[in-house]
């Protein structure tokens, strides 16, 4: 095995059950080999805050190594880890199979399932992950729920960040009073039956993200898929867990993965696929929970079965061919590829869909938009969040394209927030769509 070499990455099962993985002195050793690395390497200076604390730690030391940093020093480097994958996926010459079998993320992953397991969450940072309770509550009262939130509203916001550690500043999801699981009962598209990929049949995974936050997504992308012969049904059994996951609660997100497994699994012995609407979930179910539940049948069966919608789509293209009938879209389109879409190593689906538009100009941003999840919210990481995606932003405000979208729609309201950052006297003018799916359904309307 050499550097650099084009053999594919492989990641090993996180053994999460072994009382070793927990133990400190071992985390220490594994962190202090891997940033060793890191330090010499420095490839990655340029992807998250993690590496340039790191280096900055390092280099602040009389002996310029690793050796000399303080172990207590390192949490800063761990707290700034948004387990996007990228290090692992794009830059680092030594994961696995190498030698050295380095897996920066999973390694971050295990420091904060050490800490979870012997300090728990602060009481608010939990609240923040309960994404399906926190729906639930706020759906019956979503306007009140989105005044709250609202960064305009100069009344409650400073509390939120007194209280619960959000920034002021930082765009929060709206709710929806009308779940898309609720809106899915009631308005299901006629399937196109002279359509080319006529028999096909998906299970649409909701989110929590689309259930709640943005049902238009999900509606859109069931118009989509009706137009395109595919019968769908929408199931939503619970969250993926990734909040749990980027805190290190690994059982919370075993329990969740098991259930949902089993939930699914009936629908995929019937021929139907799985399509997740945020790729985000689609990362979980394919890749995160086998590794975290790899003996799970279940899981086994269904990551097999899982497409992002981008990926789905562009899989109908390929195999049988589009519906024809769409129309162009006017003003250009803006795509960034969320760094969840890159770790699943499917390509630039949602550049290859939108391509398919008619005369369409679509530009391509492939670079990480800072944001982070819930992570890029809190008062402490706001300010960087807003660094790392900076040069996102300047180019998304210099395409100056009549839409912006992201398969990410959290990264894509935090890149808005960027561009309007940018020059805050000369307010960005795009269209409120999200999702690349939205503008497939949009030009396919009448």
């Amino acid at each position: 095995m050499r550097e650099g070499s084009l053999e594919a990455p492989t990641r090993h099962p996180i053994r999460w059950r072994d009382e070793e993985f927990y133990d400190a002195e071992k985390i220490d050793s594994e962190v202090r080999r891997v940033f060793d690395i890191c330090h010499g390497c420095r490839r990655c200076f340029n992807l998250c805050d993690s590496f340039p604390r790191l280096f900055d730690l390092v280099d602040a030391t009389d002996e310029g190594e690793v050796e000399g940093v303080a172990s207590s020093d390192f949490k800063q480097v761990v707290d700034a880890c948004t387990l996007c994958d990228m290090c692992f996926m794009t830059k680092c010459p030594y994961v696995p199979p190498h030698a050295f079998d380095l897996d920066f993320p999973h390694l971050m992953l295990r420091y904060r399932a050490a800490e979870f397991r012997a300090n728990g969450l602060p009481f608010i940072k939990r609240q923040l992950t309960e994404t399906d309770r926190n729906g639930k509550l706020a759906a019956p009262v979503a306007p009140v729920a989105n005044w709250a939130t609202s960064c305009k509203n100069k009344l409650t916001r400073p509390v939120m960040e007194k209280v619960a550690g959000i920034d002021r500043a930082a765009a929060l999801p709206a709710y929806h009073g009308k779940t898309f699981t609720m809106r899915a009962v009631r308005e299901k598209p006629e399937v196109n039956r002279l359509a080319p990929a006529f028999g096909r049949k998906a299970v649409i995974y909701a989110t929590c993200f689309a259930n709640y936050n943005s049902p238009d997504i999900g509606v859109a992308a069931r118009k989509v898929l009706a137009r395109n012969g595919v019968e769908t049904e929408v199931v939503y059994p619970r969250c993926c867990g990734m909040p749990q996951l980027e805190y290190g609660d690994i059982a919370r997100v075993a329990e969740g993965a098991r259930q949902t497994a089993a939930d699914l699994r009936p629908w995929v012995e019937k021929g139907y696929d799985i399509i997740s609407l945020v790729p985000s979930c689609s990362l979980m179910m394919k890749f995160e929970w086998p590794l975290i539940e790899p003996d799970n049948d279940d899981i086994k069966v269904l990551s097999r079965a899982v497409f992002d919608c981008s990926e789905y789509l562009v899989d109908i293209q390929r195999k049988q061919g589009l519906a024809g009938g769409m129309k162009p879209l006017k003003g250009g389109v803006t795509v960034h590829i969320a760094c969840h879409a890159r770790a699943q190593n499917i390509g630039q689906k949602a550049a290859e869909m939108l391509r398919l538009l008619p005369e369409t100009e679509i530009k391509v941003i492939e670079r990480c938009s800072g944001h982070g999840g819930s992570w890029g919210v809190m008062k402490e990481n706001f300010g960087v969040a807003l660094k790392v995606g900076k040069p996102v932003a300047k180019q998304a405000r210099e395409n100056r394209t009549a839409f912006v979208v992201s398969e990410c729609p959290l990264a894509r309201d935090h890149i808005i927030q960027g561009m309007e950052r940018l020059d805050a006297e000369s307010p960005i003018v795009v269209d409120p769509v999200q999702h690349p799916v939205q503008l497939l359904a949009r030009a396919y309307e009448p």
